[in-house]
């Protein structure tokens, strides 16, 4: 497959050159490749367009001149989007209906829930996040990429996008990251809906204050969702106001969802022993949902997934009872199982004060007992965070035991006194294998045990090195051992 470059970048050139492949990493570049060479916050793309014309680009994407070079290249202030733009433009394909979520915490499980719904109204879907992307519906069942980037590289993006439509795969829901809407991995997507579900600390360390955290979350509505588009917002967020001016003045409609919401109110909701049920009205109709998944920031990410479905076209009833048959993602309040004398044992992601506060309150109901956190802070993160994480553990439940979650290449003791200075009291074990077992030693009747931060991952990042560890096995295991 090949194309001409003056149609990829919309340029006429004296002589026009034909493209074999797009990619920013001067590893993959074959001959006839267009070589995007993107600043960095560590390195500048233009040190590798040496490397990346001797292995064959034919042209380069730069945001200022290069001179010496025998091969065209494309100058431009927004290298970033220029290079997404001509991926898509090389790639083509995409399939008929894409809805991006953003938020800081929630776009997982709702990406995932988007997919579910799609395919209980009969289509072939896709979600593509963290947990990588996976295609299921009518004949097809995928892991079509492992767990990875929350929002994949725009050329990658592109390429992904025109394997699922070969597959037949109409209907995708993507996470939009702040990281990945900043640095235009979304900008060759067409978008139908965009939703967003909460503004909390988090990736200070790439955006250094919250309004440019902010800034970068509304960009998704400002200018990749196309004017008209429907804009899905939780409006329990303190954000909600920025978000709906924004997608207003963007020529967006709203569909707001929550307690506050008007285009599918939460009117009532209540704890079961499997989850909740749900009282939701929706264009003067309430409907009565048995949501099985335990909550109120599931039943938030699930009005969110309904408001981006029904967006595109989908039923409102439909929609609505398709909520009752979701299963949660990996590693998202995910139940493990119960302990040798009572209690439940669960595995969250949380790994941002407002996350683990959220799972901390939301299982609160479900207590009769006890509640116990095992939990830590990544290390070259965002530090201010730390002892706010105590504090949220400190404040919402009745055992803290502090540990260690991917310290990298901070010294892990450090790390968590930073933590243990928002929750004084609390217990330390910086073997994670080993807080996973004490919590699950202090099981008993009508306790619950989260254990948070790392979710579905499947190692710990200790220095440079990543080790097999998996809390949900971990978890299981010290159940199984304390039943022996």
């Amino acid at each position: 497959m090949s194309r001409p470059l003056s149609a990829l970048v919309q340029r006429s050139f004296d002589h026009d050159v034909q493209i074999e492949g797009v990619t920013a990493d001067s590893r993959k570049v074959r001959p006839g490749f267009l070589f995007a060479a993107l600043p960095g916050s560590k390195v500048d793309g233009k040190d590798f367009v040496p490397k990346a014309v001797a292995a064959g680009a034919a042209a380069v994407i730069a945001d200022a001149e290069i001179p010496g070079l025998e091969v065209p290249v494309i100058v431009t202030p927004d290298p970033r989007r220029v290079y997404a733009l001509a991926a898509r433009a090389f790639w083509g394909a995409q399939p008929p209906v894409v809805v991006a979520v953003t938020g800081t915490n929630g776009k997982t499980s709702v990406a995932t829930f988007c997919r579910q719904i799609f395919n209980r109204l009969g289509h072939k879907a896709a979600s593509m996040g963290t947990l990588g992307v996976r295609a299921t519906g009518p004949g097809l069942d995928e892991q079509v990429t492992p767990s990875g980037l929350t929002t994949p590289d725009a050329a990658d993006v592109a390429e992904l996008m025109s394997i699922l439509a070969a597959k037949g795969v109409t209907h995708v829901a993507m996470e939009a990251s702040s990281h990945g809407v900043d640095q235009r991995r979304l900008d060759g997507v067409t978008l139908q809906a965009a939703g967003f579900l909460n503004l909390t600390q988090d990736h200070l360390d790439y955006h250094q204050t919250m309004e440019a955290y902010r800034d970068a979350k509304l960009r998704l509505f400002e200018e990749l969702l196309p004017r008209g588009g429907t804009a899905v917002l939780n409006a329990d967020s303190d954000a909600y106001g920025a978000f709906a001016a924004s997608a207003v003045c963007s020529g967006h409609s709203v569909l707001s969802v929550g307690e506050a919401g008007q285009g599918l109110r939460l009117v009532e909701r209540s704890p079961t022993p499997d989850g909740q049920s749900l009282k939701i009205e929706a264009r003067a109709k309430v409907y009565n949902i048995r949501l099985p998944l335990a909550g109120d920031f599931q039943a938030s990410n699930a009005l969110v997934a309904a408001g981006l479905c029904i967006a595109v076209g989908e039923p409102v009833a439909e929609v609505l009872a398709a909520l009752e048959t979701l299963e949660g993602a990996p590693g998202r309040l995910q139940r493990v199982g119960t302990g040798p004398k009572g209690g439940e044992a669960y595995v969250d992601y949380a790994h941002t004060p407002d996350g683990l506060e959220t799972v901390l309150k939301s299982l609160r109901p479900h207590v009769d007992g006890k509640l116990i956190v095992v939990f830590g802070a990544g290390g070259d993160r965002d530090r201010t965070k730390r002892p706010l994480m105590g504090l949220a553990a400190a404040q919402y439940a009745d055992i803290a035991i502090v540990t260690d979650d991917n310290p990298r290449t901070e010294d892990p003791a450090a790390i968590r006194a930073e933590v243990l200075a928002g929750a004084p009291g609390s217990r330390e074990i910086g073997d994670r294998r080993e807080a996973i077992r004490a919590g699950v030693a202090l099981l008993g009747p009508g306790d619950v045990l989260v254990v948070a931060g790392k979710g579905h991952e499947q190692g710990m990042t200790i220095g440079s090195t990543v080790h097999p560890f998996d809390d949900v096995a971990e978890v299981a295991a010290a159940l199984g051992g304390a039943n022996d």
